[in-house]
């Protein structure tokens, strides 16, 4: 596999792996056509932040970035969970960037026309709650001037904000883009509404894929709010009563579906929480394939397609994206996973809250004390 290097994204394949485990190595132009009348299609329509702000920290003159990872408040743009880090830029590897100067509640921070105060330390030096002093329309002012997209070493020259916004994109308040949907093209869509393939958006905010730091690696996801429309609520009911599939668009749409499902897989309109990971032995109640990006094992995003296929099925998958040198992270090339066949008895024998259901991590285990007792409004 290879890295995808900017955000031309043509000509781009599409691995096909079906629900018996065969496999397609196709043009991600013939995804127009793999879906059946009265499927439905449920994509994020979360546009993204600026949520790299460079700066200084005002105590000691030193360089820092700050990363905005998580929300305290959905409609509250002055506090946020974040992400620090030393000097350096994103041409370096994250995971060897410079750590923060020493951080203390209270110390002001200045990036850009914004200053910011370190509210508190959480259980890791780096990961801190943030506040901007000032007006809501002074905050995101000052974010739209000085802020920019979140970006990692594979891709070299420094992306603007549209690179980062799918076609769909509407709020801001995903923290890096939804990338599965820069799979999506209005040509696509049309096709789609000519089969008789419903669409459906949410609205869910996709966080950091990578802290450049093991510790803080192994809690992504952090808990990350979704907003589900009632017309979005109705379509996946009504796909759920007919017997037909549903095909989500990322692992942010598989989070925010499968958080907000009843037991019995109904799905209410409203706002929520996605909390904990999806992983191997999570039941799925409702979403029955997933297209998303080439993912790496050990990624949160990779442990997420373990609830869609066993290990060796995967694995076949990931020698078959290395034979067709398929292309990596945001800008990379697709994958259509359909919900393999599984023997579940094993996990219906598991604990309720065993590891790696939805409902296994507490809000202190992530970092964000008290998170999911914010509210979400």
């Amino acid at each position: 596999m290879i890295a995808a290097s900017g955000p031309d994204r043509r000509p781009a394949r599409l691995l096909v792996v079906e629900a018996d485990g065969t496999m397609r190595d196709l043009p991600r132009s013939e995804l127009a056509t793999l879906l059946d009348a009265g499927d439905l299609v449920v994509a994020n329509d979360a546009a993204t932040l600026p949520a790299s702000l460079r700066g200084t920290h005002i105590p000691n003159d030193k360089a820092i970035e700050i990363r905005l990872a998580g929300w305290l408040s959905l409609p509250d743009p002055t506090r946020f969970v974040a992400i620090a880090f030393g000097a350096g830029d994103h041409r370096m590897r994250t995971e060897d960037r410079l750590p923060p100067p020493r951080l203390s509640p209270g110390d002001h921070l200045r990036l850009g026309p914004l200053e910011a105060i370190v509210e508190r330390l959480l259980d890791h030096p780096r990961l801190i709650e943030l506040r901007f002093p000032g007006s809501r329309a002074a905050v995101l002012a000052g974010l739209a001037q000085h802020g920019r997209p979140i970006q990692y070493a594979h891709v070299h020259e420094p992306l603007a904000l549209w690179n980062v916004w799918t076609k769909i994109a509407a709020g801001p308040v995903a923290f890096e883009a939804p990338s599965a949907g820069f799979a999506l093209d209005w040509r696509t869509l049309q096709a789609w509404r000519r089969r008789d393939v419903g669409f459906a958006t949410l609205t869910h905010a996709a966080g950091v894929s990578s802290a450049g730091d093991p510790a803080l690696d192994l809690r992504l996801p952090f808990d990350e709010p979704y907003r589900i429309p009632g017309h979005t609520a109705a379509q996946v009911a009504r796909a759920k009563l007919r017997g037909s599939r549903i095909i989500a668009i990322g692992t942010s749409v598989v989070r925010a579906l499968e958080a907000a499902a009843y037991p019995d897989g109904n799905v209410p309109a409203g706002n929520g929480i996605a909390t904990g990971r999806i992983a191997l032995g999570t039941p799925l109640r409702l979403v029955d394939a997933i297209l998303t990006g080439v993912h790496q094992p050990g990624e949160s995003h990779f442990e997420l397609l373990r609830a869609f296929a066993d290990d060796a099925l995967l694995a076949k998958a990931s020698a078959a994206f290395a034979e067709h040198r398929y292309r990596t992270h945001e800008f990379g090339d697709s994958m259509l996973l359909n919900r393999q066949r599984l023997d579940r008895s094993r996990e219906q024998k598991r604990p309720k809250c065993a590891k790696g259901s939805l409902n296994s991590r507490r809000p202190d285990d992530l970092g964000l004390p008290g998170f999911r007792k914010r509210h979400f409004d």
